[in-house]
């Protein structure tokens, strides 16, 4: 007979999908990123959010009914700030209710809710006043961040500022794929200063309103290794990578000292300015230094040549590293939640494997009673991609984008059992992933 074995998770522990306002509400057309898809050459195949997934048209009680059903916990959503902020002078209260009623959504289904109030989108008048570059922007936010956690103070306890500073730094000031479309070192530089600014503001804001209040950051871990570990410089490129992408903001927030790329500053508003720490992670990169790549950062990256690819080779599945990023993130001696973690995959082929293959390296990292308190699967249902538009389904659930029909895709069951039994057993392997049974569950 082949092993059998169940691998338990704390009690308690958060399980649950995310979702940010932009990308599931439908009809966003007060934001920079409803502007950036309106130019021509911004979104793939020219695709919009358009309806997205019609959240804001009520189909969010279908799809929490969905996730209660499915045995989540929890959800992690966003607020859209150009909805409840949509010009300097005026508040919207509709907006504010509105999402009042989402979150009460979740409470009548005994749902946590885990609530972003920054995920990418800046209302059109802070886009048009500069976005981050303004140093009015942090003073900006905070007083949007107190009008809203004055208002769903009773029903959310759970806080993340900003989701991923580092790829909206990245994206929109070194990339160019996300709006405004720079690509400046310098004034990324300033826009990660004011960031962290404004996360620091937000975070006092928060705790002198709510005492009870958990405040963190959800960040974009990204796995970066040496190509060639016994060359110098592919070492050294990994390790200047690392400290700019991943390490230079939660710095910032730990010890108030910002460290990116040649650029130094000291913000002593930042330090201790979180209460947990929100890591996102997908996948890993292995880095070459190469003084003639066009990036102008003199890297290169690929995937782990054996790693599986997902459906445009947009991810590789390396389940390592996400208990590396754990094992960092625990360095900052705070509690830890798995703020986002998915696959792209409109067939559910790998996402099985995907989930698994992850959730049992957080199990690991549980079993050294490292504090995990949750994860949260990106995402529940397929939505809008940023500058990848409808071409990677992210979702438990499929989207068929023209009819708004939800699709059940086989890993809805796998999840569900997952979460019902806050566990990850050998049946449930052999079920929906058999081929990574033995990695698993050896003899």
């Amino acid at each position: 007979m082949p092993p059998s074995a169940t691998y338990y998770f704390p009690t308690g522990f958060l399980w649950g999908t995310a979702t940010s306002s932009h990308q599931v509400e439908g009809n966003n057309t007060n934001n920079n990123w409803y502007q950036w898809e309106n130019e021509p050459g911004r979104i793939l195949h020219g695709h919009r959010s358009g309806l997205a997934c019609d959240w804001w048209g009520g189909r969010w009680r279908e799809d929490f009914d969905r996730a209660a059903e499915t045995g989540q916990n929890a959800h992690r959503l966003s607020i859209e700030w150009s909805r409840i902020q949509p010009t300097p002078e005026r508040w919207d209260e509709d907006a504010l209710d509105y999402y009042r009623e989402m979150i009460r959504g979740l409470y009548q289904r005994n749902m946590t809710p885990l609530v972003t109030l920054h995920h990418f989108t800046d209302p059109i008048w802070l886009y048009e006043q500069g976005g981050w570059e303004n140093e009015e922007a942090p003073h900006y936010f905070e007083r949007y961040v107190a009008k809203v956690v004055e208002a769903l103070k009773d029903y959310v306890s759970l806080w993340v500022t900003i989701n991923e500073p580092n790829v909206y730094v990245y994206g929109g000031y070194l990339g160019g794929g996300f709006p405004p479309g720079k690509n400046d070192l310098r004034t990324a530089f300033q826009v990660l200063v004011n960031l962290v600014k404004g996360h620091a503001a937000a975070y006092q804001a928060i705790h002198r309103i709510q005492k009870t209040a958990r405040v963190g950051i959800a960040l974009n871990y990204r796995s970066f290794r040496p190509a060639r570990p016994w060359f110098p410089l592919d070492t050294w490129i990994t390790n200047f990578l690392h400290q700019g992408f991943n390490a230079a903001f939660p710095e910032a927030i730990t010890h108030g000292k910002l460290r990116f790329a040649t650029f130094r500053a000291e913000i002593p508003a930042a330090v201790k300015t979180q209460d947990f720490f929100g890591l996102n992670y997908y996948s890993r990169d292995l880095i070459s230094f190469n003084p003639f790549s066009k990036t102008g950062f003199f890297y290169t990256a690929r995937y782990p040549q054996e790693a599986e690819l997902s459906d445009t080779g947009f991810l590789a599945n390396v389940p390592e590293g996400i208990y590396e990023g754990l094992a960092w993130a625990k360095r900052y001696g705070l509690p830890i939640i798995i703020t986002e973690n998915g696959v792209e995959d409109a067939d559910d082929d790998l996402r099985p494997r995907y989930l698994i293959q992850h959730l049992h390296q957080v199990w690991r990292a549980v079993n050294f009673n490292w504090q995990i308190k949750g994860y949260f699967h990106w995402s529940l249902v397929d939505n809008f991609e940023w500058e990848r538009g409808w071409t990677q389904r992210f979702g438990l659930w499929g989207l068929e984008v023209e009819t708004q029909r939800r699709i059940r895709r086989p890993s809805v069951d796998l999840y569900a059992e997952i979460c019902k039994t806050n566990s990850l057993s050998a049946e449930m392997v052999q079920r929906f992933a058999p081929e990574i049974y033995a990695k698993l569950f050896p003899e």
